[in-house]
């Protein structure tokens, strides 16, 4: 199963990246520039338009990715029976603003390697990379106002008001998160973790479902239980990356082995370990994650806590009871099909996975 899903991502991208250069090249001319700003009253400069705001953008666009969300996007309009041809450059909706808050959340967790390479604020500075990474945000909604045409005025005032809740949304995940790293809570609620990641990685994906659900002309019903099952996936997703920070010697070669005690993330393992614990041991796993620490000794003294507690297997059964519940509640509203059959496995795939 998971050949399949990784053969299937493997083939989409290039469409997403095909549709992401549609509506901004990898370099940008006068006429790229008119297209997406509008006619200059005076003069652009293009060097500093290209070197300061697109360079950044597609060297982090270009390090890889899994483009999972425009995927799940393709995915559901399949399922419902909607017209992909039609709907497809939304897909990019998706995956620009899902980069740019990366790239944005790189600066505030001080990070340094992302995808292989340093953090786009390391190479470009804070100051460009926060820009690029905040048009990352407002790009997406070129693809609004170029195909709003094509699609009738309720559609697309609903379409809108997906985006704009789920871009309000996704700042209150990330602020949650900060707040938390920061050592500022010692006692977070598990409750309290989970809506945190439905806000900070489960709100893209909902994006993505419920996007795809009105551009297929789905029903309010449709577009709230495949919102809900997408911002499942996304917990779950997160969840798995937690886990596989902490376990896999494979993800260790593209993400970094402990990355979220270095930066004190206040994860699920975290939260359960610390429920748990003795008073030595949550003492001490308070101590270091509060330290945001990068001695390889500490970090793995961290995750013996951990698994001391068993707090890694609670996470993965966690998550993949979440995936299960999940599809209970869309499984009746999507009529079988092989496009149906092909999203269950993907949606399995994204909390199984080890990359």
């Amino acid at each position: 199963m998971e050949n399949d899903i990784i053969k299937f991502l493997e083939k989409e991208k290039p469409l997403i990246d095909s549709i992401i250069k549609k509506y901004i090249p990898e370099n940008l001319d006068k006429k790229a520039l008119e297209q997406i700003f509008g006619k200059a009253r005076y003069t652009y400069d293009i060097e500093a338009l290209n070197k300061s705001l697109n360079e950044p953008i597609w060297d982090f666009l270009k390090r890889g990715g899994k483009r999972w969300r425009p995927a799940l996007f393709f995915l559901i309009t399949e399922a419902l029976g909607g017209d992909l041809e039609k709907v497809k450059d939304f897909a990019m909706v998706i995956e620009l603003a899902h980069n740019g808050s990366i790239m944005i959340d790189d600066i505030e967790d001080s990070g340094e390697m992302r995808r292989g390479k340093p953090c786009a604020h390391k190479m470009f500075g804070i100051d460009t990379a926060l820009n690029a990474g905040n048009m990352m945000y407002f790009l997406p909604l070129l693809v609004f106002m170029k195909n709003k045409n094509r699609f009738d005025k309720k559609t697309m005032l609903r379409a809108y008001d997906v985006f704009s809740q789920e871009m309000i949304n996704i700042h209150a995940g990330q602020a949650m998160d900060i707040y938390w790293h920061k050592g500022k809570v010692d006692n977070i609620r598990e409750s309290q973790y989970l809506q945190m990641c439905a806000y900070k990685t489960g709100t893209l994906a909902r994006m993505s479902a419920r996007l795809a659900t009105v551009l297929s002309g789905g029903t309010k019903e449709q577009e709230e239980k495949m919102g809900k099952m997408a911002e499942t996936i996304g917990i779950a997703f997160q969840i798995q990356d937690d886990i596989l920070s902490a376990s896999s010697k494979k993800f260790q070669r593209c993400k970094g082995y402990g990355d979220d005690i270095k930066e004190g993330k206040r994860t699920l393992m975290v939260i359960n370990a610390l429920e748990k614990a003795d008073k030595k041991d949550r003492k001490r796993l308070l101590e270091i994650i509060n330290m945001h620490t990068n001695k390889k000794e500490l970090v793995k003294e961290a995750i013996d806590i951990l698994n001391k507690y068993d707090s890694i297997n609670y996470a993965k059964e966690f998550a993949r009871k979440l995936v299960t519940e999940s599809w209970k509640d869309v499984d009746p509203i999507l009529k079988d099909s092989e496009a149906k059959s092909k999203l269950k496995r993907f949606v399995d795939f994204l909390v199984e996975r080890d990359i």
